[in-house]
């Protein structure tokens, strides 16, 4: 048969923990312990991220306070050659190539052999250099050139008859003023 255990007296902790089982009562200590160092150690990182948070509250207003200032830049005198150089090689750069291309591609007949195109950027002014077979193609050309919407003006500057030619062409150079874009 069993025991039976009686006990009449009313319920109470201590009771109650005299009647745990030691490994309970083991597993019990070590969990408030567990309990009492993870509150400690949240404790000691909420210190250290109040800590790194004013860190970098004062890095901030160093760095705006060095951001306020003027940065100094050293100065690298330029010669005036150089700078010229560099500025009239952006001014030929930034010749409209495609708007010359198109204006002057529209305006040219199968009767006219373009031989160069050279841009003044400095002027807006092109100058072509082409052959015709007779002076009225010529002539003709350059009023066709005129009357293109990108072209301000166009003036026949000087010709000349291929004498060493057999078919004696006429050379002859015409500048155009482009508009400002």
């Amino acid at each position: 048969m069993k025991p039976m255990q009686i006990d009449f007296a009313p319920p109470t902790w201590r009771r109650a923990l005299y009647r745990l089982h030691p490994v309970l009562l083991a597993a019990g200590i070590a969990g408030i312990l567990l309990c009492a160092g993870g509150i400690w150690f949240a404790m000691q990182m909420a210190d250290q991220r109040a800590a790194r948070e004013q860190q970098i509250e004062r890095l901030r207003a160093s760095q705006a306070a060095l951001s306020k200032r003027p940065a100094r830049v050293a100065e690298v005198a330029i010669p005036e050659a150089q700078a010229a150089a560099v500025n009239a090689a952006i001014l030929r750069l930034n010749v409209p190539w495609r708007q010359l291309e198109d204006a002057v591609g529209n305006a040219t007949p199968a009767n006219i052999a373009l031989l160069a195109l050279d841009p003044d950027p400095r002027k807006q002014l092109l100058k072509i250099t082409a052959e015709a077979r007779n002076s009225d193609d010529m002539v003709g050309y350059v009023q066709v050139l005129k009357q293109q919407d990108f072209f301000t003006g166009a003036a026949l500057v000087r010709h000349e008859i291929g004498e060493q030619d057999p078919n004696h062409p006429i050379r002859f150079q015409v500048e155009v003023q482009w508009r400002a874009q």
